[in-house]
């Protein structure tokens, strides 16, 4: 669900594709929740790719820091 780009692990579902992201999340051994309210995307405490500590949203997606 990750493609390489420049040594980095991009999302290639981009930033709304919430099954995607919950079905990767779901499969995560690194997975672990955002415990910052304000950084979480949905306001269900779900996990969610979206949702995780070690996402870093770039303009098109995120990139996966434990992936």
């Amino acid at each position: 669900m990750f493609f390489q780009s420049n040594g980095k692990l991009v999302f290639k579902f981009g930033k709304d594709n919430y099954e995607k992201a919950k079905e990767q999340a779901s499969t995560c051994k690194e997975f672990i929740l955002d415990k910052d309210e304000d950084e979480l995307v949905t306001c269900t405490k779900e996990n969610s790719c979206y949702n995780c500590l070690f996402r870093r949203w770039t303009q098109e997606s995120f990139v996966c820091l434990k992936g």
